[in-house]
């Protein structure tokens, strides 16, 4: 059986291609243009998910660990009562309690510091990404250096306009996942105990954000 970790990048890799096909789907149908898939675009996206989601599975596991949505402590383990006589009475098991303090911790670091680092680094991938693979959709920049460069031109990334663009649209990303993340993040802490648990819970609601952005991207 392969690591939680693996499976779960795997998970949202393809989610984010499904994403990415839904959104290219739904452009064609808004511009009344025929549906033509982009491979590079769906290749980006991917790509992303790919690199973004071990970091991130970690991010929550050190939550987690930090801290635990059900601590257990001694006072919860297990409680024993005495008979009149001093014996010990039938042993009875109190299941742990959420812990709000621990799940408004989590919350409140998980969409600042985790919301910030996941933002400005799908801004700046985004950005060097297309600069890198532009030579593909035009063709007179392609032929002018006479040979195939492949998938990828590094040299072609200028990355102060990609900083300049990444930090334009920090706060506006970050503020239309805070009006959508903290809600999924409070069920995945609440309703689910595991990591790898509330990692597909987030990947599948990550599908209908996907969507979102890169409608949003595409746009720009």
């Amino acid at each position: 059986m392969a690591p939680p970790i693996v499976t779960t990048t795997v998970q949202a890799t393809i989610l984010s291609v499904i994403s990415n096909l839904l959104a290219q789907a739904i452009t064609a149908h808004q511009s009344n243009t025929p549906f033509t898939i982009d491979w590079i675009t769906v290749f980006q996206y991917s790509l992303f998910a790919a690199l973004s989601t071990p970091p991130n599975f970690l991010w929550q596991g050190f939550l987690e660990s930090t801290f635990p949505a059900f601590p257990t402590s001694s006072s919860s383990s297990a409680s024993k009562s005495k008979e009149p006589n001093g014996t010990d009475a039938k042993t009875t098991k109190q299941e742990p309690r959420l812990s709000k303090r621990n799940t408004l911790l989590k919350l409140l670091l998980d969409q600042t510091a985790g919301a910030a680092f996941n933002t400005i680094t799908f801004s700046l991938f985004i950005h060097s990404f297309r600069q890198a693979t532009a030579h593909h959709y035009s063709p007179a920049s392609s032929s002018s250096t006479g040979t195939s460069t492949g998938l990828f031109r590094p040299s072609a990334v200028s990355w102060t306009p990609t900083w300049t663009a990444s930090r334009a649209e920090f706060w506006p990303l970050v503020r239309a996942g805070w009006r959508f993340w903290p809600w999924v993040a409070l069920g995945n802490y609440v309703f689910l105990t595991s990591v790898e648990a509330r990692s597909l819970a987030g990947a599948l609601a990550g599908l209908a954000w996907g969507v979102y952005i890169c409608l949003v991207t595409a746009a720009k």
